[in-house]
């Protein structure tokens, strides 16, 4: 009889972590899908309060799982967001709070979301504006882009990071081929709205490359 309760008890566990791990991938794939409508189908004059609307809810999501890292990353992926649209001083504080949360979430599970931790690092270190106004370093920038190249070498962000950075430093011909690798990157499935924006940010900056080459 004891056995029997011990097995019972072993399945009860199993299926609450199943459950768990379920609610997590179910709250991740709305995270996901909000912020693609947001970032590339939300009027610009809308966009920002729409982003702290969704950091509202990612920051929800990363207080019922605090041991997982993959809330964090989106969390910080939207605070990112909204400090691009926000734009001036005001933005560096949640550019500094993403980059905080990424840290975090680097310590708990580095390889998260196929190396999204280090594609949202590096873009974040080329964005911000550098010393003494912001912590923004090409330097810094690329080394955490490779990380991310490494992690998913095929994956459309890595590659379109990676190009986005070589194109800002003015290596045309590197930019090119990342840019084109991001092109030819698989569809994720699920994520056809952000795929579909991430491509016209890459054909633009394919086109500009190509141009100031």
């Amino acid at each position: 009889m004891k056995r029997l309760k011990f097995v019972f008890l072993l399945a009860a566990v199993a299926a609450g972590q199943a459950n768990a791990d379920q609610g997590l991938d179910q709250a991740i794939s709305r995270l996901q899908h909000e912020w693609a409508i947001v970032n590339y189908q939300t009027p610009e004059d809308k966009r920002e309060s729409a982003f702290q609307t969704l950091a509202g809810m990612a920051h929800d999501v990363s207080q019922r799982y605090p041991q997982n890292a993959e809330p964090m990353i989106w969390e910080a992926i939207v605070l990112a967001s909204e400090a691009k649209v926000k734009g001036g001083f005001g933005a560096l504080g949640l550019a500094k709070d993403a980059r905080s949360l990424l840290l975090t979430a680097e310590k708990i599970n580095p390889n998260a979301l196929d190396g999204s931790i280090y594609s949202s690092l590096g873009s974040l270190y080329y964005k911000v504006p550098g010393w003494p106004i912001g912590f923004g370093d090409h330097k810094v920038a690329k080394e955490y882009l490779e990380k991310a190249l490494q992690a998913n070498p095929n994956g459309i962000d890595a590659n379109y990071f990676y190009g986005d950075l070589m194109l800002a430093d003015g290596n045309y011909d590197a930019a090119i081929t990342y840019l084109k690798k991001a092109l030819a990157a698989p569809p994720r499935p699920g994520r056809e709205t952000a795929d579909a924006g991430r491509r016209s940010e890459i054909q633009a900056d394919l086109k500009k490359a190509q141009e100031s080459k």
